[in-house]
């Protein structure tokens, strides 16, 4: 799923989350031959974003664009978030692709990816921030348990902490995450973790400047089914931020990127395939090296379609702090 308009969004401000990122992986998927089944984007109406912010945010969003006037670019009210004249119709693109890409894949029982800007899992209810404006991956997971009941469970491997993901969980709606713990949004600790099947928070902090590709893979490999095997969703969306990759400018763990968005991707598709009947949203959210970012999105994509089997990262490689947080989870009732 993309648009051009996503690149119209902070075009003419110097920024890390700049149009180049989504332009890179679109032409690069167009370039390997991967870009042929495309789906179309919409705007997100007010009462689909409201799934997750409150009417009240909403117009402040409007007003905070309308106040710009003639100037190029400024500040969300409530964040660190650069907005412009044309923020507002592309972050309804955003959540709006993100909606399309979840229709294709619920009805097609099939996994698609929404290459989409801005980002999304730092936008709480009532307040932007960290360069989201809405959630996108919020209000995708909260639109099809509206529309078609049971549990969705949304899983973040971004290098940042998804502090507005966190916010949204409930009513059907589950949380895991691994990231860099201490570093922004400074939120994601294990000691906010809820076992709850309805609305399970996991969060796995990692060390912030390295962890390395084993014990990556090793961790998601042993938290996902077991958190599946807990919430059993049935639809999984992915806050897909691949700035945990080596040589990122804003993350950085020192992992190898392709490599790991190979294995997540395969373990991903195996889980849904288990308990989601093959349904699964990816949301593009963090990734600041463009050509990286092309390589891993390509690479999450070509584990979907295939079908390799999974490989099994050494779990001796899991960190001691990451384990007790395993440890504990595995201990919840399934």
């Amino acid at each position: 799923m993309y648009d051009d308009a996503y690149t119209e969004h902070l075009r003419t401000l110097a920024h890390p989350e700049s149009p180049d990122r989504v332009e890179r992986v679109a032409n690069h998927r167009e370039k390997q031959g991967l870009f042929g089944n495309r789906v179309a984007s919409r705007e997100a109406t007010d009462a689909e974003i409201m799934l997750v912010h409150p009417k009240a945010y909403l117009e402040r969003v409007k007003r905070d664009i309308d106040a710009l006037g003639g100037r190029r670019a400024g500040y969300l009210s409530t964040g660190d978030t650069n907005i412009d004249p044309s923020s507002l119709v592309v972050a309804r693109y955003a959540a709006g692709g993100a909606l399309a890409g979840l229709e294709r894949a619920t009805a097609e029982r099939r996994a698609a990816f929404a290459v989409i800007r801005p980002p999304g899992h730092h936008a709480e209810p009532a307040r932007g921030m960290g360069f989201c404006i809405f959630n996108n991956a919020a209000i995708a997971a909260h639109a099809f348990v509206r529309k078609h009941g049971g549990r969705a469970l949304i899983v973040d491997f971004d290098y940042h902490h998804g502090n507005g993901t966190q916010a949204a969980v409930g009513n059907g709606v589950s949380y895991v995450s691994t990231h860099a713990y201490g570093q922004y949004p400074g939120t994601g600790s294990a000691a906010e973790n809820v076992f709850d099947p309805n609305g399970a928070i996991v969060n796995i902090p990692l060390p912030p400047d390295a962890y390395g590709t084993e014990a990556f893979v090793a961790t998601w490999q042993r938290a996902l089914p077991a958190i599946a095997a807990r919430v059993r969703p049935d639809v999984i969306v992915v806050s897909a931020g691949y700035d945990f990759a080596a040589g990122d400018p804003v993350g950085d763990l020192g992992i190898d990127g392709p490599v790991a968005a190979h294995e997540l991707g395969a373990l991903i598709r195996g889980v849904a395939e288990q308990y989601a009947q093959g349904r699964v949203l990816y949301c593009l959210e963090g990734g600041y090296n463009p050509s990286v970012l092309a390589r891993c999105v390509e690479e999450t994509i070509r584990a979907h379609g295939s079908g390799d089997a999974l490989g099994s990262a050494d779990p001796t490689s899991i960190g001691p702090e990451q384990r007790a947080v395993l440890e504990d989870l595995t201990a919840w009732p399934s």
